[in-house]
């Protein structure tokens, strides 16, 4: 047999899972080209959904692309002077323009920026030596757990529902996944009695807990974590010896005043000594969400906190492997850490166009909650933050016995039932993991607006005929 044949490949390649571009998503992929109209609301893909890029990022990336441009004496009739000189800038910082490898960290000009960025949010010191950019905050978490996972002994932490990169590449390094369950009547919140359990439970396996990740907000839950969640985490990591991994890819996109986001290397940092000296800390961040939802550009970056120097060299050299992320994702990423400012000339236009998005972001994010809680058998919580509602689904007994029938878990039988109805491809609960005999499905809330209403009555319309169709009785509970 051949190294490649299907028999010999890599094994953990074969168990990985990643549910957000699984099997929906490929019959989606298949209607679509039989001419169906499909809306994707699998995947946190803004762009796709018809969102318009802001301006000022697309026309510095823009004169950096093509830097002829700035020798035209005419550019300055198309371009505003800010984006002219923001342009130049970036350019200078780079050793050939877009077209040449940088420092495989990041271009360290944008990683100041970036260190800035997190001082002036949190109130603290930023090191850009901590700091290295990536090609999206997907590869540098997958940089990090690479470097924790030393093999199938070795426990990563993760939030279920959990976003399935986690559960991909801790499969892909040959690690274990140590599943704690958020409590969906309490809105997707955290128990410290239940990640306890958890570790004492793998203990029992033998198997050594590492690292813990949290998702704020959430994903797919969409939940806050309040700052006494954090600290209580913050607080098990210490006592634990774990490493945090604190994906806060979402933070621009809260939906709410009660609960705003607020980093955990702020919480850390305002819970003083010895604890903020002792708690290791990885925070991540991206260009691909927020208002920006600059998926294709692959801009990212993530943060240590007190992690030993040695350890520092080593992630260097993992990201050396890869040379350099993307230089124009970096640009990206230093544009969106160092925004327009008052009293520029595109400081206006950027203000307009990014509360634009998040205003109607907060819209989508109400009409969808509500049409999910209108329908038979649905429930739902607010989406308080990032871009999804995970609506529980009550599946009748005979719904479930059908999809046995054909071989189906449950919820993936009624979302293919979904997308063939309605063209609405959504993502199983089950490929993000989910309390057994309960059942949800995944959407994004970033179709337009203006489409929101007709595709919640079109959702609505399928549901309450499919619940129909395999009730027993009118007398099945009704939510």
């Amino acid at each position: 047999m051949a190294a490649l044949d299907y028999e010999t490949i890599n094994e953990n390649v074969k168990k990985a899972q990643y549910a957000v571009r699984g099997e929906l998503y490929l019959r989606a992929s298949e209607l679509q080209k039989e001419g169906k109209k499909i809306i994707f609301t699998n995947v946190g893909n803004p762009h796709a959904l018809g969102q318009k890029p802001l301006t000022f990022p697309r026309q510095v990336v823009a004169l950096c692309q093509a830097p002829f441009l700035l020798d035209d004496p005419n550019v300055g009739l198309v371009f505003p002077a800010d984006t002219i000189a923001r342009a130049k800038h970036y350019l200078g910082l780079t050793s050939g323009g877009l077209g040449a490898y940088s420092d495989s960290r990041g271009l360290p000009g944008i990683r100041k920026e970036v260190a800035e960025f997190i001082e002036k949010r949190d109130g603290y010191p930023s090191d850009p030596e901590l700091i290295y950019l990536t090609d999206g905050a997907s590869k540098g978490v997958m940089q990090i757990l690479q470097t924790i996972i030393r093999g199938p002994g070795d426990g990563i932490l993760v939030p279920v529902p959990q976003y399935p990169l986690y559960s991909a590449a801790i499969t892909l390094f040959g690690g274990s996944l140590v599943p704690y369950y958020l409590e969906e009547t309490a809105n997707w919140g955290l128990d410290i009695q239940n990640l306890r359990q958890s570790v004492a439970e793998s203990r029992a396996k033998g198997i050594t807990v590492r690292a813990m990740v949290i998702i704020n907000p959430g994903n797919p839950t969409g939940q806050c974590l309040s700052v006494a969640n954090l600290q209580e985490i913050l607080r098990f990591c210490n006592q634990e010896k774990l490493v945090l991994l604190g994906d806060e890819v979402y933070q621009q996109n809260v939906y709410q005043d009660e609960r705003p986001f607020i980093s955990s290397k702020k919480v850390l940092m305002d819970m003083g000594q010895p604890i903020n000296k002792q708690v290791q800390l990885v925070s991540f961040h991206t260009v691909s969400k927020g208002y920006w939802g600059e998926c294709g550009q692959r801009g990212g970056y993530f943060e240590m906190t007190n992690i030993p120097p040695q350890t520092v060299d080593e992630i260097y050299k993992v990201a050396s492997i890869s040379l350099s992320p993307n230089v124009p994702g970096q640009i990206f990423m230093g544009v969106m850490v160092n925004p327009p400012k008052p009293g520029d000339i595109s400081y206006d236009r950027f203000i307009r166009e990014s509360k634009g998005i998040l205003g109607s972001l907060r819209k989508r994010a109400q009409i969808m909650t509500d049409g999910f809680n209108s329908c038979r058998n649905v429930v739902c919580n607010f989406t308080e933050g990032a871009m999804y509602s995970f609506p529980q689904v009550r599946l009748p007994p005979k719904a479930i016995e059908a999809a046995q029938k054909v071989g189906k878990v449950p919820d993936v039988f009624y979302c293919l039932k979904l997308l063939e109805a309605t063209g609405i491809s959504t993502v199983p609960g089950s490929g993000f993991g989910q309390k057994e005999g309960v059942f949800h499905l995944r959407t994004t809330i970033l179709p337009a607006e203006e489409d929101m209403p007709a595709i919640m009555s079109s959702f609505k319309k399928f549901n309450d005929e499919f619940m129909e169709q395999y009730e027993e009785s009118r007398g099945y509970s009704r939510m």
